[in-house]
């Protein structure tokens, strides 16, 4: 990998573009990069490692840290471009991080996404390449290219400050982290876990099969239930070989001990089911017993009760012949009752009526009352005028109350017109003012209408301006196709043509006659014709040749033709959407480009025509081109060139650098316009399209504003039209309150004697209406009270008949008296309960005579009394003995299936569990092994240690050989697998002094010889890994400081091992401050510190002693 240019814009330190020429610096071999302290050395390392990787090194990437420079101006991105050569390939990479840049609206800042390009230099083509914008793409194919991570390259390529004296002097777990990112060896780590949690899997595998055998032990224990206890159980626990035989064994005497319990339990239940059959025969027998004596005792029981309740039946029967006499005066009694209500009615009423009378008529008869209400009825009906003159006097109220409502009506009416006539000749003045801008309005549309069509077909004619572009790519391809076919027949026709003039003579000879003279040299005698050779080529070979070159020729013509008849059709529609183009484009707005400063020292396409910078269409590689750029032919050349008269070969053979590109460039005010090309520049499509859009939109807006004048001159003809009728309604209204005036004077007039008329009538109640209700509710009560003593002395009358019909009644069915004949009076109810009793009693009577005759109770009652309590006792024992002889053997039943289904299984789990012992302790041995626990690994290192060591051993031997130049041949680095304080080995780094013949350790060594030592450690590490790394030269290297601790001798050793990486056409850069080397490294690359920003400056010191 070679490094030829860096440059870097916004970076870190670095103001503004800084450009890095490594190839100048590269060609002396051994370069210097100094500055002093903050200036930025280091930054430039972070640049080249940020083009590669997208990440500078260590600390300088950590969150909230940012890559822009603060001196950077607010329009300057921040991008980094590495020019270099990898694997053979020339390659160049742009980053630009994420960065604020200002709103295109608005004001503040909105942050620009992170941006990569990829190129590559076609050396045959003379030109760059796009490659990727993608960062993913770019970060795999560089990573595969260099073939290093970002760590390894920034601790190979660039090596750090400090890092490797901490190195050489580090422990060796430290040393292993370290050396475990640069040679990536996390794969062999991962076996360790592997191998690791293999073991675990297997172990813990084996230990479940253990507690599963365990588990089905115990369920077998419990199944064997209490006899479990004379079998004793495994005492292994899991993982202990032996086990699973111990687990069968148990197994197989406790399923011994279960059958011979099975047997025992089947003869106990057939012994307690022939007891419990007996027990149940002699429990029924003693209830039958039971039940007949209990039948008779309970016939004598009630035949008692029956005699003992006979007086009571009797006083029963006796009342209930009274009850049936007495139904002989219950008419008269129900009419006696009667007539007491009704008279007892009509006194209350007449209570009632008598205490609302005036105390003249309270005992008034009914003739008198009647009396009264005639006269109250005349009175009545004289109020008939007082209530006509009552209501013609509301009515004069409501016309009052209704003229004063239409004067505040036409007050208000007065009010607004009043007001409104003030507003007239404003508004007025306001509807002529938008009738003169609505006219001047429709002048504007009619204008408008007039640019809109020649806007339309320039557009149109943009679109196929563009449309010929894109089609020209594919014509010029045809065309180059066909130039290369007839290229190509004429050179073979050209060929074989040659051939047959070299083997011409053969074809002479092939015509000649004995006798008949040569037709070349007249001679008649042929002593040695020519003959054809294997290479011979006929006149008809030839010909055919020649006729393929013709027709190959007639199609490039006819390719030539069709291109420039497209070249024809594309000026004319490129005229036509030039014409007035560039000033519509100025007008809407539209983008101005000027060329920006063209890339150095890279060939590239000549400038192209400004024709077609605004196509807006894709180019061949998929990219959108922009306004202001054009996208290429498939040969590299754009449309322009395609479509141009003459061929673009010569100007882009004599290009020195890429054409420029278009940029935009924007007015003080914000606002982009034109180009800098020119003003008559072809404008793109969508500017043209901007254009009729906003003329369509003006022309829309002014027409719509032109279409609103007759609707003006209508609002204000109506306007004109009610200023008269408000002027005219101002007049009515003040005419109609002269006349309310008058009016409401002659109905003051009529209502005040109609009220003294209405007062008279009255009296001394409020209103006519208050009167009449007084006289009608005088009128009711009067007529109630006659009515009321009229009831009152009829009812009187009809208790006194109901009386004597009673005591008659009474008399008749032989009661002295009709409160005797009432008190025996019976309700239909109470008889026919007292006459259910005497039928029940009857009926029970007749039923316990027939119990007492039945003869089954008659001789049990002559037998001892039954025990059915004792014989249930004795069935319920037996019942229950046989439930738990029937329990037991279905338990041993299902203690033995159990038993027998918990052995099989434990039989197949002890059959499974034999492999998986067998590779866990295969597993185990290869886990312990690599994992340096393992009795067999003698020195205790992992594997990881064990490749690092070895790569360790590589890295010592190949940075020996540098060390020895630089001690004089005193120290050599050797690798170590002493164990130190009980720690594991295999990462020791010791330094051989060939002075006294010791090894000792690297921590032993001074300021300078640890920077000389771990200097040559890491030039042989840079050596390891480039060889790790699939053999990718590192033509570039940078050791940044250190040379401060060494003196003159050992610093001219020092350099001279560096400058003997030349030898491998390496080139080296040494960054320092340090003042002797710069005498000593004409090379230098110098970092200086300004207020704006640091720079960069090529110096070339002279060499000084």
């Amino acid at each position: 990998m070679r490094l030829h240019r860096l440059e870097i814009t916004a970076f870190g330190p670095f103001g503004a573009r800084q450009r890095v020429d490594f190839d100048a610096l590269s060609s002396a071999g051994l370069f210097l990069l100094h500055g002093p302290t903050g200036a930025g050395k280091t930054s430039v390392l972070d640049a080249v490692c940020y083009a590669l990787y997208g990440a500078v090194p260590g600390a300088r990437q950590s969150p909230g840290t940012s890559l822009r420079s603060d001196h950077a101006s607010v329009g300057t991105y921040t991008e980094v471009c590495l020019d270099l050569t990898v694997g053979g390939r020339r390659l160049e990479i742009t980053r630009q991080p994420a960065q604020p840049r200002p709103k295109k609206k608005g004001t503040g800042f909105t942050t620009e996404k992170a941006q990569s390009r990829l190129r590559e230099y076609d050396a045959g083509r003379g030109e760059w390449k796009a490659l990727s914008r993608s960062h993913q793409e770019i970060g795999e194919e560089i990573a595969q290219l260099v073939g290093m991570s970002r760590d390894q390259f920034c601790q190979v390529v660039l090596l750090p400050q400090g890092d490797f004296a901490r190195f050489l002097r580090a422990d060796a777990e430290a040393r292993g982290k370290l050396l475990g990112r640069l040679f990536d060896t996390r794969r062999f780590a991962l076996v360790e876990e592997r191998l690791a949690d293999l073991r675990r899997t297997a172990e813990q595998q084996v230990r479940d099969g253990d507690e599963r055998l365990l588990a089905l032990a115990h369920r077998m224990r419990q199944a064997a239930g209490s006899a479990a206890g004379d079998w004793p159980a495994p005492a292994h626990r899991p993982g202990e070989p032996g086990l699973a035989g111990a687990v069968l064994q148990w197994a197989a005497v406790a399923r011994s001990g279960a059958r011979e319990s099975l047997a025992v339990a089947a003869s106990a239940r057939s012994a307690a089911e022939t007891r419990q059959s007996d027990a149940r025969r002699a429990l029924d027998a003693e209830r039958e017993l039971a039940a007949l004596q209990q039948r008779h005792a309970d016939a004598v029981r009630r035949a008692g009760e029956l005699e003992d309740r006979r007086p009571a039946l009797e006083r029963v029967r006796a009342r209930l012949e009274q009850a049936r006499k007495a139904e002989l005066v219950g008419p008269a009694l129900r009419l006696r009752e009667e007539a007491e209500r009704e008279h007892r009615a009509a006194d209350t009423a007449w209570q009632q009526v008598r205490a609302a009378l005036p105390a003249a008529l309270v005992d008034a008869g009914a003739e008198e009352l009647s009396g009264a209400e005639r006269e109250l009825r005349q009175e009545l009906g004289g109020l008939d005028a007082a209530r006509r003159a009552e209501r013609r006097s509301a009515d004069i109220t409501r016309e009052r109350e209704e003229l004063d409502r239409r004067a505040r009506h036409d007050d208000g009416l007065l009010q607004e017109a009043e007001g409104w006539l003030a507003d007239w000749d404003s508004v007025r003045r306001a509807l002529q003012g938008r009738i003169e801008a609505a006219q001047d309005a429709a002048t504007r549309a009619e204008h408008l209408a007039g640019r809109l069509e020649p806007a339309r077909r320039r557009v149109s004619a943009a679109r196929e301006r563009d449309r010929l572009a894109a089609l020209a790519e594919v014509v010029e391809d045809g065309l180059r196709t066909a130039r290369e076919r007839a290229y190509s027949a004429r050179e073979t026709w050209l060929d074989l043509k040659e051939r047959r003039l070299r083997g011409i003579a053969a074809e002479l000879a092939s015509g000649l006659e004995p006798g008949r003279p040569c037709a070349v040299c007249g001679s008649a005698e042929h002593p040695a014709p020519a003959e054809a050779g294997s290479e011979h080529v006929d006149r008809a070979a030839e010909d055919t040749a020649y006729g393929a070159y013709a027709a190959a020729d007639g199609d490039r013509a006819e390719a030539e033709r069709q291109l420039a008849v497209l070249r024809g059709s594309f000026t004319a529609a490129r005229d036509a959407a030039r014409e007035s183009g560039s000033a519509d484009v100025r007008e809407s707005g539209g983008p101005r480009t000027v060329p920006s400063r063209p890339e150095p020292g890279i060939p590239s396409p000549s400038a192209a025509p400004d024709d077609l910078r605004h196509s807006g269409r894709r180019n061949g590689s998929g990219d959108r081109t922009t306004a202001g750029e054009t996208a290429p032919a498939p040969d590299g050349r754009r449309a322009e060139d395609v479509l141009s008269d003459t061929d673009p070969a010569p100007a882009r053979a004599a290009a020195e650098g890429p054409p420029p590109h278009p940029v935009a460039v924007a007015d003080h005010d914000g606002e982009v316009h034109g180009t800098a090309a020119g003003d008559d520049a072809a404008p793109a499509v969508a500017d043209l399209e901007s254009v009729v859009a906003r003329l369509e939109r003006e022309h829309r807006d002014a027409h719509a504003l032109a279409a609103g004048t007759h609707a003006v001159r209508e609002e204000l003809a109506r306007a004109e039209r009610e200023y008269g009728e408000r002027l005219a309604a101002r007049q009515e209204a003040e005419r109609r309150a002269v006349a309310r005036t008058s009016r409401r004077e002659a109905l003051l007039n009529e209502q005040a004697a109609l009220d003294a008329e209405v007062s008279r009538a009255v009296g001394g109640s409020g209103t006519v209406a208050e009167r009449t209700a007084l006289l009608e509710r005088r009128i009711v009560l009067l007529s109630g009270a006659a009515e009321a003593v009229r009831a009152a002395d009829t009812a009187a009358l009809r208790l006194k008949e109901a009386d004597d019909r009673l005591s008659d009644a009474a008399f008749r069915a032989g009661y002295d008296t009709p409160a005797e004949a009432a008190a025996a009076l019976l309700a239909d109810a109470e008889q026919h309960e007292l006459q259910r009793r005497l039928d029940a009693w009857q009926a029970e009577e007749a039923a316990v005579a027939d119990r007492l005759a039945e003869p089954e109770p008659r001789s049990a009652a002559g037998l001892p009394p039954a025990a059915p309590e004792a014989a249930l006792h004795a069935s319920d024992a037996a019942e229950s003995a046989l439930r738990d002889a029937v329990s037991a053997l279905d338990s041993a039943r299902e203690r033995c299936a159990e038993l027998d289904r918990l052995s099989r299984r434990a039989a197949d789990e002890a059959r499974g569990l034999g492999p998986l012992r067998d590779e866990y302790e295969r597993v185990a041995r290869l886990a312990g092994l690599t994992a340096g626990t393992s009795a067999d690994n003698e020195h205790r290192m992992r594997l990881e240690s064990y490749v690092l060591a070895a790569r360790l051993e590589q890295v010592a031997a190949a940075a020996s050989v540098r060390l020895q130049r630089m001690s004089a041949g005193r120290y050599t680095l050797v690798h170590s697998d002493a164990r130190a304080g009980g720690k594991r080995s295999g990462l020791g780094l010791h330094v051989v002094d060939a002075w006294t013949g010791k090894e000792r350790d690297t921590a032993t060594l001074s300021g300078g010889e640890t920077f000389f030592a771990s200097l040559a450690l890491a030039l042989g590490l840079a050596d390891v890994v480039t060889e790790e790394a699939g053999g990718v030269r590192l033509d570039t290297l940078f050791i940044d400081e250190g040379f401060g601790s060494l003196d003159d001798q050992t610093l001219d050793e020092v350099l001279d091992v560096l400058d003997s990486l030349r030898e491998r056409d390496r080139s080296v850069g040494i960054v320092s401050h340090v003042g002797d080397l710069r005498r000593r490294i004409p090379a230098q690359l110098e970092v200086v510190k300004e207020r704006d920003g640091s720079a960069v400056r090529l110096r070339s010191a002279p060499v000084g002693g």
